[in-house]
């Protein structure tokens, strides 16, 4: 599993989503690294990790974080996951809560929110999810598409963005590994429902865009509920990765959360 590393003081890990990797957190390390050793995987199957054919359900991705987790000094750690890797930073949570002392979730993923439901079965069917994933990596115009869809205003895209997210299709299977995602889409949200009274005590801090086009802003409250100590953020105008969009804005508001003194 590759990862970056950066900074000094307790552990902050951080999880990208699909379709993402390390490179999704090039304006939030330095920042986070002023307080914490910042760690940025690449999970097993995307960006410039290994792509071995492993369990790539939301459960056998937290469990592969839990085992990098354990080889990172300092114990208990920060989480922050966006997307799906909110959803397997939540996932890994109910696993071990004990190795989580906060999380952070920026739109992530969640039983309330349709998105995904309906168009994961058509992407995985085997007569669809390998022409889709030999052919989309290489249609620039497709890819453009989808990075504009995940702002609230495309126009701040700054110059390089889609380059980044691009550059591990020229040499690996990521994206074939990524259509493996979907087909336990819907089965990992039901299971993800079912373990969050886990982790309802873990001091939480959800961030949304009010425009996010991929995980619906009105699935932020019923998830806000499932947390004893949760502050739900929604960024007016924002799409689905505000690290990106509004990099400023986002670093404080997550600083402030992390570095505050616990809920007693």
């Amino acid at each position: 599993m590759r990862y970056l590393r950066a900074g000094s003081g307790p552990p902050l890990v951080l999880v990208h989503g699909l379709m993402g990797h390390a490179f999704s957190w090039r304006f939030a390390m330095p920042v986070f690294a002023q307080h914490f050793t910042v760690y940025a995987v690449d999970l097993l199957g995307a960006g410039y990790s290994d792509h071995p054919h492993v369990d790539q359900s939301l459960r056998g991705n937290a469990e592969r974080l839990l085992r990098f987790v354990d080889e990172v000094p300092g114990s208990p750690c920060r989480l922050l996951g966006s997307s799906r890797g909110g959803g397997i930073t939540m996932r890994a949570a109910a696993l071990a809560p004990r190795h989580v002392e906060q999380m952070v979730l920026v739109s992530p993923i969640n039983p309330w929110s349709p998105h995904g439901r309906g168009i994961a079965p058509v992407l995985s069917h085997p007569g669809i999810a390998p022409v889709f994933a030999r052919v989309a990596p290489r249609v620039k115009s497709f890819q453009r598409y989808l990075l504009r869809r995940l702002y609230g205003d495309p126009r701040r895209i700054l110059p390089g963005t889609l380059e980044g997210y691009a550059a591990p299709y020229k040499i690996s299977k990521s994206f074939a590994e990524e259509m493996r995602i979907l087909k336990t889409w819907n089965r990992d949200l039901d299971e993800l429902g079912a373990v969050l009274p886990r982790i309802a005590h873990i001091p939480t801090l959800l961030v949304w865009g009010n425009r996010d086009a991929a995980v619906i802003p009105e699935s932020a409250e019923p998830l806000r509920q499932n947390f004893r100590h949760c502050r739900l953020i929604m960024l007016d105008g924002i799409g689905h990765i505000p690290y990106e969009e509004v990099p400023d804005e986002f670093n404080r508001i997550v600083n402030d959360f992390l570095i505050a003194p616990p809920p007693e």
